[in-house]
């Protein structure tokens, strides 16, 4: 009897994680604007780790004891008490290279550990800026996925949707899909995959990070493969695979 493919499933909120079983699965970490995002165009552009850390606290004693580039938001803005913040235009290869970044977020890195404490087999970080290196990381490992959108506060947000979407568009023959939230990720995907920038304008958190500038970031963060490196969770740091 043949065996079937690996399952796939798309989770939409953080506060929806707890329902899965991650035993045996890698979890890919979704926070398209912007944390993971920034994460693959810091390790693209050379950085020798990143550290996610979900406090303040945290993110200053580790920099502290590593010597490493503090940086963080909450809220779209930089975290007082730390260096920089969660742009991907921050870390340029003149910059960042062979450095190590000390991350904190609202939502992404929070989400990260999350699956860690669930128990999670194997950890990844992916966004737009990747997507090529996500899936063929996916299609190579032949093991059980879960997308994990970090949404908003909880609250489900359409970028990460979209990303989950764009994954499972170009990997799905070689999984098992019986989830109603990777269909509709999908779904959304197709339907706007010509106009993504445009539609992606109509969003939440489009409107409340553009309000700060952010505009070039958040255009940035939904373009293809232009950080195309694949970050991996060991041992408490984020690694090119």
């Amino acid at each position: 009897m043949l065996s079937q493919p690996p399952a796939l499933h798309t989770v939409l909120s953080p506060r929806l994680l707890d329902l899965y079983d991650l035993s045996g699965t890698i979890v890919v970490i979704i926070d398209v604007f912007r944390a993971t995002s920034t994460i693959a165009t810091a390790l693209h552009n050379g950085a020798s780790r990143v550290i996610p850390v979900d406090s303040v606290e945290q993110c200053i004693r580790i920099g502290n004891d590593t010597g490493g580039i503090t940086a963080g938001e909450r809220d779209g803005k930089v975290i007082p008490g730390l260096s920089y913040g969660n742009s991907p235009a921050e870390y340029p290869r003149s910059f960042i290279e062979n450095k190590t970044l000390v991350l904190t977020t609202t939502n992404g890195t929070r989400l990260l550990h999350k699956a860690l404490q669930n128990g999670a087999a194997d950890v990844i970080t992916g966004s737009f800026p990747n997507l090529s290196a996500v899936c063929d990381y996916l299609l190579q490992q032949k093991m059980p996925v879960v997308l994990g959108c970090s949404a908003w506060k909880d609250r489900v947000n359409i970028e990460d949707a979209l990303f989950a979407g764009a994954v499972i568009s170009r990997i799905k023959e070689h999984f098992t899909i019986h989830c109603d939230s990777s269909l509709m990720a999908e779904n959304l995907y197709n339907q706007h995959l010509n106009q993504l920038p445009d539609f992606i304008r109509l969003t939440t958190h489009w409107h409340r990070l553009a309000a700060y500038g952010l505009e070039k970031d958040l255009l940035y963060c939904v373009t293809p493969d232009v950080a195309n490196v694949l970050p991996r969770y060991i041992n408490g740091d984020l690694l090119v695979s």
